[in-house]
């Protein structure tokens, strides 16, 4: 994956993150409670672009947000 595209789609997710109020641990414990594995490290290299987010973690992600 393009790093600029990993890096635009994990500023998204960030800024969505937090107009939900969210800090990354509070989404990573949210995730895991749905069945996601995806930690909080994890889930800061998404949003600095350094690692990709792969289909099922996105819809893991849209599934968290709805239920907010």
């Amino acid at each position: 994956m393009n790093y600029e595209y990993s890096k635009a789609i994990g500023k998204n997710i960030s800024v969505i993150r937090q107009s939900k109020g969210l800090t990354q641990e509070q989404l990573s414990a949210k995730l895991q409670v749905i069945g996601c594995d995806l930690t909080k490290s994890a889930l800061a290299k998404i949003e600095v672009g350094q690692r990709h987010l792969y289909p099922d973690e996105l819809k893991a992600l849209n599934s968290a947000w709805n239920l907010l």
